[in-house]
């Protein structure tokens, strides 16, 4: 419970304002692919947010005028932010809490591939408190921000089993109880993030340095997409050990060099899956397979289902729940 002391302010009560507007789709203006978001009114000044990102970077929607709590979490890939000089990235599972106005205007994604959630607080629109919905609890939007993110610090959670639990169930949910659970799962977001302490810890991240190593691997990387580069051969063409190749390329795409090729091969499948009616053996054979159970194999460990599964849901290439998809704005 925050020690807030109560506000002469008069706001509406969450009782009375509980609106849900229909979704609605947002095309964000991206580099080298696409960059969707399905945005959800759940409270006033309070939206619940699926990012869909087949792009290297894009410019955020972000309003100029006063400012925003912005929660976000990672379901696949990575998106980097920056502070203090240092990068750092949000991982599969993680966690970050942020003023608007700490983020860039643009977001860069390493891995080209981004599914995840956001939600975006306007505590000047919210409702002050949650006490009239949950007995016994008091939550101010504005006071998390200044709890989690006081001069404009960035907070970061690693995956974790409390993080999951609270995320986890949104990208699945019913269509039929979508509105209200939608509702539950935020006050449940906001309850969890109120028992949170912004504990100092040792600065981690890259260094501009290794981030400019690891875009220079990435780019021999992909000028040579069907050799096989070894950690010797790019630490030679680098004039750097192979420890620091590693360390540097791991840091900023979450893998190796030639697990990062494999993934990067298989993206550029999923499009033309998504894009072509060509066969799945064609389309195998132009990544170097010639057996297509051995192409699936490769697929499914990065994509997560078989070619032929990937095809017959390729609409639903979103971590929005499917059934409700929004309106095109």
């Amino acid at each position: 419970m925050l020690p807030i002391a109560p506000s002469t302010e008069t706001r509406p009560c969450l009782e009375t304002v509980c609106k849900n507007d229909a979704p609605r789709m947002i095309h964000l203006d991206a580099t080298g692919g696409e960059a969707a978001e399905i945005l959800y009114s759940v409270f006033p000044g309070m939206e619940l947010i699926y990012r869909d990102i087949h792009a290297r970077s894009c410019r955020e929607a972000r309003g100029d005028s006063g400012e925003r709590l912005e929660i976000h979490h990672c379901l696949e890939g990575r998106v980097e932010y920056r502070q203090n000089g240092r990068y750092f990235y949000l991982a599969p599972g993680d966690l970050v809490v942020a003023r608007a106005s700490s983020l860039p205007q643009g977001s860069r994604f390493p891995t080209g591939h981004y599914h995840g959630i956001a939600v975006v607080i306007d505590p000047a629109d919210a409702p002050e408190c949650l006490s009239c919905i949950l007995s016994d609890v008091e939550v101010r939007p504005a006071a998390l921000m200044e709890k989690l993110c006081p001069g404009g610090a960035v907070f970061a959670a690693r995956s974790s089993r409390r993080v999951k639990h609270v995320f986890s169930e949104l990208y699945a949910v019913p269509e039929d109880i979508r509105k209200g659970y939608l509702k539950v799962k935020l006050l449940e977001l906001l309850l969890f993030l109120s028992t949170l302490e912004p504990a100092a810890q040792p600065v981690h991240g890259c260094t501009a340095s290794q981030v400019t190593l690891a875009e220079q691997v990435r780019a021999c990387l992909l000028a040579e997409p069907d050799q096989t580069v070894t950690l010797r051969e790019l630490s030679h063409r680098f004039g750097v050990s192979e420890a620091q190749v590693k360390a540097s390329f791991a840091g900023v795409y979450g893998m190796s060099p030639a697990a990062y090729v494999r993934s990067q091969r298989m993206w550029g499948a999923a499009e033309l899956l998504r894009d072509t009616d060509r066969t799945v053996l064609d389309i195998a054979g132009q990544f170097g397979y010639d057996n297509a159970s051995k192409f699936a194999k490769a697929f499914r460990d990065v994509v997560g289902v078989s070619p032929r599964e990937y095809r017959a849901g390729e609409a639903y290439d979103s971590c929005a729940p499917q059934g409700e998809r929004g309106t095109a704005c």
